[in-house]
C-alpha cells in the first residue's frame, strides 16, 4: 500500500502568525488541504478530496465570505483530479473517496470522480445532504454533490482501536484503512486511519487544526484558534476527542502518527518523507 500525500487547495489568509503560529504579523498565513491519495490493491482510494475543479470555475458557490477569509488560491493544478493525472493514474481508477466531513474544502472534488463510492458517516450525511436536522446557514454546499455520487453510510457501531469505539473498515475487510468516528466539528466527522506493517497514519480531518494542540501542554495560534471555535457544531465534544487524540500521541506514538487537514508543518513532514516513514509517503505540490 502506497500512500501519496497531496494540498489540494492553499490558504492564505491574512494574519501572519496568528493564524500558522510563525513569520511576521502582517504576512499572509498558509494553510493547506491535506488529502491522501492511496494506491490499495482494489485501486486508488482517496481521504478527502479539497477544493474540485467546479468550486475553481465558479468560486462564487464556495461562498463570498468563505472565500475572503480563507483567501483560497484557487490553482487548477492543485486539484485532486489534476494530481491524479500527473501521478499517472486516470480520475476512473479511483474506486473509493473518504471522507472526515463534507464541509466545502474537504468535498469539493467529489465531483471530479463520478464513479467512485462516496463513504461518509451517516450523521453528516443526515445534516448536510439530508437537511435533518438542518445544518447552519452556508455550512455546506450543496452543489457540490449535485451528481449524487454513490454514497457508503457508516453508524457507530464498530470495533474498538486504540480506545477509539465504533470503528469500521472502510474497504475490503483487511482491516488496512479504518474510519474512526471523531464527532464535534460536525456531527458526523471521522479520522481515517491506514496501516501499513506494525503502524498506523491517522488523518485527523478538522479535529484539531495545529500540530501544537497535541502536544502535553497544548498551544494554538490567537486567530486560528477563534476560527476553529466559530467552526465548531459541538465544541465540548471536539475536545474531548481533541484530548483523546493527544493521549493517543503520547502513549502510541511510536505506532500511530497523527495528522490534520490544514497544518503545513504536519503536511510538509509526510510529503518530505520525514514521517511517518513506515508509510512509503509520496508527495506532490
Amino acid at each position: 500500500m502506497r500512500v501519496h500525500h497531496i494540498n489540494t487547495g492553499t490558504m492564505c489568509p491574512r494574519g501572519g502568525r496568528l493564524v500558522s503560529g510563525s513569520g511576521s504579523l502582517f504576512a499572509r498565513a498558509r494553510l493547506v488541504c491535506h488529502c491522501l491519495l492511496i494506491e490499495d490493491e482494489d485501486g486508488l482510494v482517496l481521504v478527502d478530496t479539497g477544493i474540485g475543479s467546479a468550486d475553481i470555475a465558479d468560486p462564487a458557490r464556495l461562498g463570498p465570505n468563505w472565500v475572503r477569509q480563507a483567501a483560497p488560491q484557487l490553482d487548477l493544478a492543485e486539484t485532486a483530479l489534476q494530481q491524479v493525472r500527473a501521478l499517472g493514474f486516470s480520475p476512473d481508477d479511483v474506486r473509493h473517496i473518504l471522507l472526515t466531513h463534507l464541509d466545502r474544502d474537504h468535498a469539493g472534488g467529489i465531483g471530479d470522480f463520478p464513479k467512485a463510492k462516496v463513504h461518509v458517516h451517516r450523521a453528516e450525511h443526515a445534516m448536510a445532504v439530508d437537511g435533518a436536522p438542518p445544518p447552519p446557514r452556508g455550512r455546506y454546499v450543496t452543489s457540490q454533490w449535485r451528481h449524487r455520487p454513490d454514497w457508503q453510510h457508516y453508524d457507530d457501531d464498530g470495533e474498538d482501536w486504540f480506545g477509539f469505539r465504533g470503528v469500521r473498515a472502510a474497504v475490503g475487510r483487511s482491516g488496512d484503512i479504518l474510519v474512526i468516528p471523531l464527532p464535534g466539528h460536525t456531527p458526523g466527522h471521522c479520522g481515517i486511519a491506514v496501516r501499513r506493517g506494525d503502524t498506523w497514519l491517522l488523518h485527523a480531518g478538522d479535529a484539531y487544526f495545529f500540530h501544537g494542540q497535541l502536544d502535553a501542554r497544548p498551544r494554538m495560534p490567537l486567530l486560528l484558534g477563534l476560527f476553529q471555535r466559530k467552526g465548531d457544531l459541538d465544541r465540548a465534544t471536539r475536545m474531548a476527542n481533541q484530548a483523546r487524540l493527544r493521549r493517543l500521541k503520547c502513549d502510541h506514538g511510536d505506532q500511530v502518527t497523527i495528522v490534520n487537514s490544514h497544518d503545513p508543518v504536519d503536511y510538509e513532514k509526510c510529503r518530505c518523507g520525514l514521517w511517518p516513514a513506515s508509510l512509503s509517503p509520496a508527495g506532490r505540490r
